[in-house]
C-alpha cells in the first residue's frame, strides 16, 4: 500500500503544446493517502484514464512527477511500481481454472505453492468464488470473470494500489449494485489503496472515501460524497452530481445580496457581494427548493409547467422569468396548478462567480 502524491502534473498527447486546450491534463497536484478508497469521476474525454495510465506507470506524464511513499517512481514501470489494474473488460485466461487464474500472478513471481494456495483459497472466500475454483473460467458469466480480475489484484500482497478503470460497465444493471457492495465491503477488510475510475455518480458515491471530480483535464472538487452534494465548489459539480442536477439561475447583485428575476434571494456563506463582477449564477439543489406557503416573504414567483412522478417523490419543473426551476415534492404533497412561489433553503443556496462559488 501507498501515498500517493502528484506534483505540478500535466499531460498533453501533441508536442509542444503552447495553449490550454492542448492540454489533456491540466496541472493537478494530489495526494491521496495509504489504504484510502478514491474515485475519478467525470464524463468521457475528461481525462480520468490519462490520469490513471500516468499513476499506474502505462503513460510517463509531459510534466510533473509521481511519488509512492515519497520515493519518486515517475520514470519506473507498472511492475516496478507493484499495481494491480482491473479494466472494463475482463481478463482471465478461459482455458485454465478458477483456481489458477487467481495463482497466476504469485506464481509467476516465485511464490511457494503452500503460500499460493493459501492466499487464493483466502481471496476465493472474500469475493465468492470458492465453490467454483474448479471450474473453468471460460464458463463463466461477466460478472464471474470481473471477479477473477479483481481477485489477481487483491491476491498479491505486494500491491501498492489497485487501479479499476469502469470495471462495472459489461455487467448486467441488477449484479452492479452486489459487486460494487463487494468491492467496498473489501475495501473495508484490506485496506489498499484503491483508485476507481467511472462516469457513474452513483459507482463512484458509493464506493470512495472521496471523489475527485474532472472536467476538461481538470480537477474541479475533491471532497466526501456528501462535500460534493450540499457544498458544490463548481457549477459542474452540481450538474453532473445529483439526480436532478443543481438548478443554476442567472442573478444580480443589488444592495449586496443576489436577486434571481427581481426578488432577493439568501444565500448562505456568501457575505455582502458588493459589486461583483463575472458572471453571476444562484445554485441551489431541488431538494432544497419548495412552495412558499401563506406568510413566507420574499418568494419567487413562478409557473408549474411540468410534473414527472418518481415513485417517492414528484419532479416538478417551475418557470421564473424564462428560466426553469426544479423541485422535489414528497408523493401526496400539494402542487400549485399553476401559479406558484418558491422558497430556497438559504444553508443550501449559493453564489458563483464564472462556475466557481464565491466563498
Amino acid at each position: 500500500m501507498a501515498k500517493i502524491v502528484l506534483d505540478t502534473l500535466r499531460h498533453a498527447y501533441m508536442p509542444n503544446p503552447t495553449q490550454d486546450s492542448d492540454w489533456a491534463l491540466k496541472q493537478l497536484d494530489l495526494e491521496w493517502e495509504d489504504g484510502g478508497a478514491y474515485a475519478l469521476l467525470g464524463p468521457s474525454g475528461c481525462g480520468k484514464t490519462t490520469l490513471l495510465s500516468i499513476i499506474s506507470g502505462l503513460l510517463r506524464p509531459t510534466h510533473g512527477r509521481v511519488f509512492f511513499d515519497g520515493q519518486d517512481v515517475t520514470d519506473l514501470t507498472p511492475e516496478q511500481r507493484h499495481i494491480a489494474q482491473v479494466f472494463q473488460f475482463p481478463v482471465v485466461y478461459d482455458t485454465m481454472t478458477v483456481y489458477d487464474n487467481l495463482a497466476f500472478p504469485l506464481r509467476n513471481r516465485g511464490v511457494d505453492e503452500k503460500h499460493v494456495d493459501q492466499r487464493v483459497r483466502e481471496i476465493a472466500g472474500m469475493i465468492d468464488l470458492t465453490h467454483m475454483l474448479d471450474n473453468r473460467a471460460a464458463g463463466l458469466t461477466a460478472d464471474g470473470k470481473q471477479k477473477i480480475s479483481l481477485g489477481r489484484g487483491l491476491v498479491r500482497s505486494d500491491v501498492n494500489a489497485i487501479m479499476f478503470d469502469e470495471p462495472l460497465t459489461v455487467i448486467d444493471p441488477h449484479l452492479k449494485w452486489q459487486l460494487r457492495s463487494k468491492l467496498k465491503e473489501l475495501h473495508q477488510r484490506v485496506r489498499t489503496t484503491m483508485i476507481y475510475v467511472t462516469h457513474d455518480q452513483t459507482e463512484a458515491l458509493t464506493f470512495a472515501d472521496k471523489v475527485v471530480v474532472m472536467n476538461q483535464g481538470e480537477v474541479v472538487q475533491i471532497g466526501t460524497p456528501v462535500d460534493l452534494f450540499e457544498r458544490p465548489q463548481h457549477t459542474f459539480v452540481g450538474h453532473f452530481i445529483g439526480s436532478p442536477g443543481m438548478n443554476v439561475l442567472p442573478c444580480e447583485v443589488a444592495d449586496g445580496r443576489p436577486h434571481v428575476a427581481g426578488i432577493a434571494v439568501q444565500a448562505g456563506g456568501s457575505g455582502n457581494l458588493g459589486s461583483a463582477s463575472g458572471k453571476l449564477e444562484v445554485g441551489v439543489r431541488p431538494e432544497f427548493v419548495r412552495f412558499a406557503e401563506a406568510g413566507d416573504t420574499g418568494a419567487l414567483p413562478a409557473r408549474v409547467v411540468k410534473v414527472s412522478d418518481a415513485g417517492r417523490f414528484r419532479i416538478v419543473e417551475a418557470e421564473a422569468a424564462e428560466t426553469r426551476i426544479k423541485l422535489l415534492v414528497p408523493e401526496g404533497g400539494d402542487i400549485p396548478q399553476e401559479q406558484a412561489h418558491l422558497l430556497f433553503d438559504p444553508d443550501h443556496t449559493a453564489v458563483y462567480r464564472d462556475g466557481w462559488i464565491v466563498a
